[in-house]
C-alpha cells in the first residue's frame, strides 16, 4: 500500500516520508497505517507495518523539530528510548522501533515500578550531553506571565501560589553538579512497558536541567506515599539520601505541579469554545476527583473541560502542599 492512498498521512508529508521509507527499508510498501496519538504535543504519531514488522512514524510540527539537538539519538543509543531507524530533523520525520505497550502500572507492583523508574531516570541523567540548558525559573516566570496576560483565571489562590513560588525561586539551590541531561516531561504517556522493562519516548523537550525535575515529575504521577518517595530516592541516589535532597525533591514536586497546571491552562485557553467564559471556581477540585471522572470517561485531556479541570486540580494540590509544615521545613533547608 502506498502512502499516497492513505488518508491518515497529510498529503504534504507523503514525498518526504516515502523517501525515508526507501532509505530505511528500500520500499514504500506499507501494510497498514494507524494513528497512535496526535494533538497535544503538536506531533502526529503513527504505527506503520513494513515487511510484517511494526514501527513508529512520528511527524513533528514544523516548529518542534528540535533541529539543533540529538536528544532522541542519544536516548536511543543509551538503550532508554526505542531503537532509532531514521531521523530527518528539518523535515520533522522520525522512524523508530515499535513497543507493544503493556501499561506499566498493570505490569509491575508499585514499588517495583518506582525502582524501575528511578533506574531509568538515573540512566537518562548519565548520558553525556554538551547542549545548552535553560534556566528552570526563567521558564516558569514566562509561563506565569503568559497565564496572567491571558486572563483565564484569577483570584487570591493564584496570588498565594505565586508568592510561594517567588520564595522558592530566590532560595532554591542552583547547583552545577545537579545539571544533567533531563527528559523534562516524564508523564505516563511517555513511559512505555514491554512486560519486562520500561522505555521512555518523546524527547522533544529534553535538555540540560536540574536533576530533581525528572524525579519530581515521575513522583507526581507514580508516587503515592512517603514510603514510595524513599524507594524512588534511595534507588536513584544509591541509598545516600539526606534531608537536603529530600527538601529539594519535595519543593521541586510543587514547582512541577505549577508548571503542568499552567501548561494545562494554556491548552484550555486554546480549546475554549467561542464566547465561553471560564469557570473561576477552584474550591473542591482535586486530583482524586479529576482521576475519578477520567476513569469514568467523563473527561478527556484532549478537550477543554478536561484540560481546565486538570489544571485546577494540579494548581490546588501545589498550593495545599505549600501550606504544610513539611514545605516550611523543606524551605528551611535552603537557608
Amino acid at each position: 500500500m502506498s502512502l499516497l492512498y492513505s488518508s491518515a498521512i497529510p498529503t504534504e508529508s507523503v514525498t518526504a516520508i516515502e523517501a525515508a521509507l526507501i532509505k530505511v527499508f528500500n520500499t514504500t510498501d506499507v501494510t497498514s497505517i494507524s494513528l497512535l496519538a496526535g494533538g497535544l504535543s503538536g506531533a502526529a504519531v503513527y504505527k506503520i507495518v513494513v515487511g510484517n514488522q511494526p514501527y513508529v512514524l512520528k511527524l513533528n510540527a514544523a516548529n518542534n523539530t528540535a533541529a539543533s539537538t540529538d536528544n532522541l539519538a542519544l536516548a536511543a543509543a543509551a538503550g532508554i528510548a526505542p531503537s532509532l531507524k531514521y531521523e530527518d530533523k528539518p523535515a520533522g520525520i522520525v522512524i523508530s522501533d515499535f513497543i507493544d505497550n503493556q501499561p506499566v502500572r498493570a505490569t509491575f507492583a508499585p514499588d517495583k515500578l518506582i525502582e524501575k523508574l528511578a533506574d531509568a531516570i538515573k540512566a537518562v541523567h548519565a548520558i553525556p550531553f554538551n547542549g545548552e540548558g535553560k534556566d528552570l525559573f526563567e521558564t516558569v516566570d514566562a509561563l506565569i506571565e503568559q497565564f496572567k496576560n491571558a486572563k483565564l483565571l484569577s483570584g487570591p489562590l493564584f496570588d498565594e501560589c505565586f508568592r510561594y513560588y517567588e520564595t522558592i525561586k530566590y532560595r532554591y539551590p542552583r547547583t552545577a553538579s545537579d545539571k544533567v541531561f533531563s527528559h523534562n516531561d516524564l508523564n505516563p504517556t511517555n513511559i512505555l512497558g514491554d512486560g519486562e522493562r520500561i522505555w521512555i519516548i518523546d524527547w522533544d523537550v529534553a535538555y540540560l536541567n536540574d536533576r530533581y525535575v525528572d524525579l519530581a515529575n515521575a513522583a507526581n504521577f507514580f508516587v503515592q506515599t512517603p514510603a514510595q518517595e524513599h524507594v524512588l530516592l534511595n534507588t536513584y541516589f544509591d541509598h545516600v539520601v539526606d534531608d537536603h535532597k529530600m527538601a529539594r525533591f519535595y519543593v521541586m514536586r510543587q514547582v512541577c505541579r505549577i508548571i503542568y497546571s499552567l501548561l494545562m491552562f494554556q491548552l484550555a485557553g486554546q480549546q475554549k469554545p467561542a464566547g465561553y467564559t471560564h469557570d473561576q471556581e477552584m474550591e473542591g477540585i482535586d486530583l482524586r476527583a479529576f482521576g475519578s471522572l477520567m476513569a469514568l470517561g467523563k473527561l478527556s485531556l484532549a478537550e477543554y473541560e478536561g484540560q481546565l479541570m486538570y489544571g485546577k486540580a494540579l494548581f490546588n494540590e501545589a498550593v495545599q502542599q505549600m501550606r504544610t509544615p513539611r514545605f516550611a521545613d523543606a524551605m528551611a533547608q535552603f537557608e
